[in-house]
């Protein structure tokens, strides 16, 4: 069996800790706080096997070097750190080019791992799935999604419509816990989903307990997360009525998306 714990790291950020079964070995996914891993490792009696990478941002990727030393330091080996080979990110050893390296069989791991090419947020944002579990990085959100820093609309939509179709019970990691955040954005733009209503009350009792909204699901994402649901006519309502200076008579999927997320931005 496959357990994945998370390791909190700055405001909100989630370090996602994959070990099989017993082994005293473990990956990690976007170490941004090294010493957040080492504490972690070092009070559970565990020894860091290599790093999944999703994009190049510094909270994602901040830690790699420390944890490279730290493993050639105390084992002599060489750390796997993999990551997208289009975003050059120090410390990758292992570069992946998702439309030719689709999967990956990491040592330790019973699963081969899936990897999809999701740019928007960053142009070569990658995401992987073991087991059930998505580790999407800075993508894809409980009710929301990432900001387009260097992809386009086009780029994140089809993206996110590649996450959406994956079983409804795939399991999604994303690295922050922005879900309340997001939630209340979700609301003012699809004020009439009940289970999006019920989801943010589940999600504000998790947090007023200092508890975890991530994991979320694929099928609870497509129910309640408005960029996956852009053409929802409730939603296309909504933004016709916050852009209401524009000539939206006729629009098409992508430009929902589109202006949703600048919605979002200024929100």
């Amino acid at each position: 069996m496959l357990t994945i714990t998370a390791i909190n790291a700055f405001n909100d950020n989630y370090i996602w800790v994959l070990q099989q079964d017993t082994q005293q070995a473990v990956y990690v996914v976007d170490p941004g706080d090294a010493n957040v891993v080492l504490d972690y490792l070092n009070a559970h009696q565990l020894t860091l096997a290599g790093i999944l990478i999703t994009h190049h941002h510094r909270d994602h990727t901040g830690g790699i070097a420390a944890l490279v030393a730290y493993v050639e330091q105390t084992t002599g080996d060489t750390l796997a750190v993999y990551g997208p080979q289009s975003e050059a990110i120090q410390g990758v050893n292992i570069a992946i080019e998702p439309q030719i390296t689709q999967t990956l069989s990491l040592a330790l791991l019973d699963s081969p791992v899936q990897v999809l090419s999701v740019p928007g947020h960053t142009a070569g944002h990658i995401a992987y799935l073991v087991d059930g579990a998505l580790f999407c990085g800075d993508t894809l959100f409980s009710g929301g999604c990432g900001r387009l820093f260097e992809g386009t609309p086009a780029q994140m939509w089809h993206s996110l419509r590649l996450l959406a179709a994956l079983p409804a019970e795939t399991r999604v990691y994303c690295a922050h816990e922005y879900t309340l955040a997001n939630l209340k954005f979700a609301q003012a733009a699809d004020p009439s989903n009940a289970k999006l209503k019920a989801y943010n009350e589940q999600a504000t009792a998790l947090r007023a307990q200092g508890k975890a909204t991530i994991p979320s699901t694929i099928g609870l994402e497509r129910s309640i997360n408005p960029f996956l649901r852009a053409v929802t006519p409730t939603i296309v309502d909504s933004i016709k009525q916050q852009f209401c200076d524009q000539d939206l008579s006729n629009v098409d999927e992508l430009t929902c998306f589109t202006l949703l997320r600048q919605w979002k931005d200024i929100f």
